[in-house]
């Protein structure tokens, strides 16, 4: 791991010679043609990629439009604000653990009841906050929330009291409720609501900006829709209806950040926990949410990595068992290689698609495609890191 401080982003891009610039446009060429390819097929109507190492920016570049209008605006690395869906697990919710465990506030291995008291009863006191982390608590992939529930605080206690469905501990299973209840944990601890608590933690400290729940009305002309109503785009709330329910702030879903704040964020991780105003996470800290699970197979602590047995895998042909990352309904997507000392941060609407149910093993095609590009366009295939196919 790097443990050098992070240049600024929007710094290192605007000051890089003008031949340097056009030298690099080419290389990311193939990047840009897969990012269209998925607009031409139909995915989703516009992208940003935004392609990096721990200090510096390699490549950014915003492709399509804000809707299937050619009116709609081109989306902005640095000013398009996305909805992010599942990746709000990673750079809220996993970051702002990450810094509680940091501050010794959060013990992974103490019960989750022992945070949020409610929780208890057929076998919900053997549910650790590591477990929540992992997907080994047992708990179902996803429950209709806001169908079961008349009020958010009643879908609060429906959450609590949801049937696990395997003992914890020993099976995983992806599920949006491990991170809204790990949402729960750090709003008892922070004694805050989780949209101020991960904003102090994770949002201010990186100098992500643009980041945050619930977009104010004079941030929605830079907001990209992510959501179909009678047809027609709208903006302003997540696309997850419980992330809506609960008033768009929710530990699985409901945040909206640019390209390139998340590039700040993933540069902090390739840094060994290093930002340009000091130490934002221990080494250790770091190396323990990026290690894999002994019980959660490929999964790290809040991300997921690589899987040889799915076809073709969003992070591509060329990725190792150094990659993590983590993916979003919305179309979303975000890795980092501390190995390659690479990240790729690629974000689309494909939310906005009518046929969206239908396009998700297309849209993991598109993301291999992207994530083989950027790897190849990056140097990342050299004789000093080998990989197991032909670049």
């Amino acid at each position: 791991m790097h443990r050098l401080g992070v240049v600024p982003a929007l710094l290192l891009l605007a000051t890089a010679p003008s031949p340097l610039l056009a030298q690099r446009s080419r290389a990311y060429a193939p990047v840009a043609a897969e990012v269209r390819r998925g607009i031409a097929r139909g995915l989703y109507p516009g992208g940003v990629v935004v392609v990096g190492r721990h200090d510096a920016i390699l490549y950014a570049r915003g492709l399509g439009h804000f809707t299937w209008s050619a009116r709609s605006p081109v989306p902005d690395p640095a000013l398009s604000r996305w909805d992010l869906a599942s990746l709000t697990k990673v750079v809220a919710t996993t970051a702002a653990a990450a810094r509680l465990v940091d501050a010794g506030a959060l013990d992974l291995d103490r019960p989750v009841s022992s945070y949020v008291p409610g929780f208890t009863g057929e076998g919900r006191e053997l549910v650790t906050v590591r477990m929540l982390l992992e997907h080994t608590s047992g708990l179902p992939s996803f429950v209709p929330l806001y169908r079961r529930a008349a009020t958010p605080a009643a879908a609060w206690d429906s959450l609590l009291v949801t049937p696990l469905l395997t003992t914890p501990g020993f099976l995983t299973r992806y599920s949006d409720l491990n991170a809204l209840l790990l949402g729960r944990v750090l709003e008892s601890i922070a004694a805050e609501p989780l949209d101020r608590l991960s904003a102090r933690l994770v949002f201010d400290p990186l100098g992500m900006t643009h980041t945050g729940f619930t977009p104010s009305l004079s941030a929605w002309r830079l907001v990209v829709p992510s959501q179909l109503e009678y047809g027609r785009p709208v903006v302003g709330a997540p696309s997850d209806p419980n992330a809506a329910f609960l008033g768009g702030v929710a530990g699985h879903a409901g945040l909206f950040a640019t390209g390139m704040d998340l590039a700040r964020f993933a540069q902090m991780w390739l840094s060994d926990g290093r930002t340009p105003d000091g130490p934002f996470l221990s080494p250790a800290t770091v190396r323990a949410f990026l290690t894999p699970s002994l019980v959660g197979g490929v999964r790290r602590l809040g991300w997921d990595a690589p899987d040889s047995s799915v076809h073709p895998s969003a992070f591509g042909r060329l990725a190792d068992s150094t990659v993590v990352g983590h993916t979003g309904w919305t179309g979303t997507f975000l890795w980092i290689d501390p190995e390659r000392d690479l990240f790729v941060v690629f974000l689309t609407n494909r939310s906005l698609d009518p046929h969206r149910r239908q396009s998700i093993v297309a849209m993991r095609d598109v993301r291999s495609r992207v994530s083989d590009a950027a790897i190849r366009a990056s140097g990342g295939c050299g004789p000093a890191l080998p990989v197991a196919v032909e670049c």
